[in-house]
């Protein structure tokens, strides 16, 4: 090798090693300030209800009896009616059903776009007032879906049908003008669900004098976000959806007493995390609390509560079913059903009203388990 070529190598050789001290140099600069940047981006999405910890669930378990009466006179030709079903899932187990009353006929059947199981019966030419009871053990355990993090944006085909809109839940006009609104620059599903409720507890208000969960008219609703659970939902749903949100309503009751609950029925919402599932969320709940201790924004107590029903829920609910706009199964004579929360009921195909309880008339009921 000649003496050009020879420090031609050399000078190589050097600037190989100054390049590489300079690499080892910035790997330990990463190295101690990787963490950190890690924390700043975390404390961003992190989802303010975001948790680890690892808690003890509650669980609340015993026989719900639901008794349902129509009145009908003598010249009634055919009463029929369709009430919940409540299943086994992740949450609750039921068993020990038990159904009985002076019906014609009863059987169970399926709803098919929600999956939500019907008890239906019928009574030709009733000489005395239709009557049926259902009466089932439940096990409820606490849910807590708080382990979640940032996740992509691609969705299961089976979650796309939560994501179209119902007759009284657009996703489109005003719903996604305010919804983009809310959202900001937020671009993940999590963090869209995170503002929309946090939109709902900064604004609505629960409203006492409905004398049910409400009917979920969104549009209406946000002119003036007054209401209850199913309104509260119903909003939240219509909201997510515009902003491609996957979410759903559930509907059952609240094990909230022993003895008479027929005015526990209630509403929540849920969306779906993409490799992670669904996560519960009540912003009404929040509301509710607001109104009966008459709390502000930045009590201790409301700052818990909404801390919890996001991703949280607790032992004291039952769920019935989901879906809008529902065709029963067998068939109402009647209209689709806004929700299927409450019995449905129809004399000589007219429909009664389930509100008054004029005419179809039923009793919710709970005996705890002593443990």
């Amino acid at each position: 090798m000649n003496k050009k070529n020879k420090l031609f190598k050399i000078k190589e050789y050097v600037l190989f090693r100054m390049a590489m001290k300079k690499l080892s140099i910035l790997c330990a600069i990463l190295l101690v300030f990787l963490p950190f940047l890690g924390c700043i981006e975390n404390d961003e999405v992190n989802l303010k209800y975001q948790s680890n910890e690892q808690i003890t669930k509650s669980v609340k378990q015993g026989t719900i009896q639901m008794n349902f009466t129509i009145r009908t006179d003598n010249t009634t030709e055919l009463a029929r009616l369709w009430a919940p079903y409540p299943v086994s899932n992740a949450y609750q187990e039921i068993k020990e059903y038990h159904i009985n009353g002076n019906y014609d006929y009863s059987g169970v059947f399926r709803e098919s776009k929600s999956g939500t199981m019907i008890l239906y019966a019928k009574w030709e030419n009733p000489e005395t007032f239709p009557q049926l009871n259902l009466s089932f053990h439940i096990k409820r355990t606490e849910r807590s879906r708080k382990n979640f993090s940032i996740t992509n944006n691609d969705l299961p085909v089976d979650v796309e049908p939560y994501l179209i809109p119902t007759s009284l839940g657009p996703i489109d006009g005003i719903v996604k003008e305010i919804a983009d609104e809310i959202i900001e620059d937020n671009d993940t599903i999590l963090t869209k669900a995170i503002a929309i409720y946090d939109y709902l507890i900064e604004h609505g208000e629960r409203d006492p004098g409905l004398s049910f969960c409400g009917n979920g008219d969104v549009c209406t609703l946000l002119q003036n976000l007054h209401g209850k659970c199913a309104d509260f939902s119903s909003v939240f749903v219509a909201l997510s959806r515009s902003v491609g949100v996957p979410s759903r309503e559930i509907f059952g009751t609240r094990l909230s007493k022993e003895g008479d609950i027929t005015g526990s029925y209630h509403c929540h919402a849920e969306f779906y995390l993409p490799m992670y599932g669904w996560i519960p969320v009540d912003p009404s709940d929040v509301a509710k609390l607001m109104f009966n201790e008459n709390l502000e924004l930045d009590d201790a107590q409301i700052i818990e509560a909404r801390d919890y029903y996001f991703g949280m829920q607790s032992d004291t609910y039952v769920d019935f079913s989901m879906g809008r706009d529902i065709i029963l199964n067998p068939e109402q004579d009647g209209k689709p059903l806004n929700y299927f929360m409450y019995p449905y009921a129809e004399v000589d195909g007219e429909s009664l009203d389930f509100i008054s309880q004029e005419y179809l008339r039923y009793v919710v009921s709970f005996k705890e388990d002593m443990i």
